[in-house]
């Protein structure tokens, strides 16, 4: 049998992949998915509702029917499942803005050779410099929020919290994770612990929910700053690839000093295989790291497991977060 043919077709899919995300940002754009689900289901109900020629409404449908975001059915088309649930607006999870929130980075990524050949020391928290402002911060979080607090209503749903009194969220952002565990468990009190500027839109979203008595907000930088007390347990889902090897050792280490016996630390994040094979995601999401200069890299599986470790944290396991995507890797604080 001889050996399958050597062509350019891969390449040539990876080279053109921006199309792919243009397509669906400019459907953002126009509201398409909004006006599909809003019953503006033909070619002709679309054109006119988005006021493109006839030709061009043609064109963007069908190539968003060609990657899978709405579905042909004779003459009409429907948004795919995933699409209706999370890019039609006025949807309690729109997560419109975090789809568009990497758009501006579109003009550096095109210079990411420069930004390699670039030796100039690395910024620790590379995008999170000191010129980040209040405004930097309300900005970034409105289009993560969405998309934080699905991710805090699973880890309530994948740990059990019943025992627990306080949680401690390093780089807390918008407070979803806090605000998503307080619902779920009502007895339980939370810290959100974040650069000043984040802390002071933590509060809007934590005063929105009404959770301003349980859930405290301590500005401070993680990486450099003592831990408040307290906490049994503590989670760090905050961007996993923007770190280096030892600030996530130190992060570890200071989580271990932090917890009473029997605590836990769990950390959440973008990682590799052992063998360093893939995923695409926290590969990708190191390399974006370039742009802004920061000494983050990626993690993997094992790396993770032997920075709890070697903070003499016990009963350390991983687990499956969202498949493809997300790991948490969690230890315990010996009791004795």
């Amino acid at each position: 049998m001889s050996p399958p043919r050597v062509d350019t077709v891969r390449l040539q899919k990876l080279v053109r992949a921006y199309r792919e995300s243009a397509t669906l940002m400019a459907a953002l754009d126009l509201g398409l998915f909004t006006h599909v689900a809003k019953g503006s289901n033909t070619l002709q109900k679309l054109s006119n509702a988005i006021d493109l020629t006839p030709n061009n409404t043609e064109r963007i449908v069908d190539a968003c029917v060609a990657l899978g975001l709405l579905e042909r059915h004779d003459n009409t088309v429907r948004n795919a499942p995933d699409v209706d649930r999370f890019l039609v607006e006025d949807s309690d999870q729109y997560a419109g803005p975090w789809m568009m929130f990497t758009r501006p980075d579109w003009e550096q990524w095109n210079r990411l050779a420069s930004h390699l050949r670039d030796k100039r020391p690395p910024v620790v928290l590379g995008g999170y410099a000191d010129n980040f402002t209040v405004d930097d911060a309300r900005k970034y979080h409105a289009a993560t929020y969405s998309i934080g607090l699905g991710s805090g209503r699973r880890f309530a749903r994948q740990v059990d919290l019943s025992t627990r009194t306080h949680v401690l969220d390093l780089g807390g952002g918008s407070g979803a994770y806090c605000i998503s565990l307080a619902r779920a468990y009502p007895r339980l009190r939370a810290t959100v612990f974040d650069l000043p500027p984040v802390v002071t839109v933590a509060r809007e979203f934590i005063a929105s929910h009404d959770l301003s008595e349980r859930i405290a907000t301590v500005a401070g930088d993680f990486t450099q700053d003592a831990f408040p007390l307290g906490a049994d347990v503590i989670i760090m889902a905050s961007n996993l690839p923007q770190y280096s090897s030892a600030n996530i050792r130190l992060v570890a280490a200071k989580a271990a000093h932090a917890l009473p016996p029997g605590g836990e630390f769990h950390l959440i994040g973008e990682m590799l295989e052992p063998d360093r094979s893939g995923p695409p995601d926290p590969a990708l999401w190191a390399l974006a790291e370039t742009l802004v200069r920061s000494e983050g890299r990626a993690h993997s599986v094992s790396e993770c497991i032997g920075y709890l470790e070697a903070a003499g944290l016990e009963h350390v396991q991983e687990h499956v977060f969202i498949p493809g995507v997300l790991t948490r890797v969690v230890g315990t604080k010996p009791l004795g």
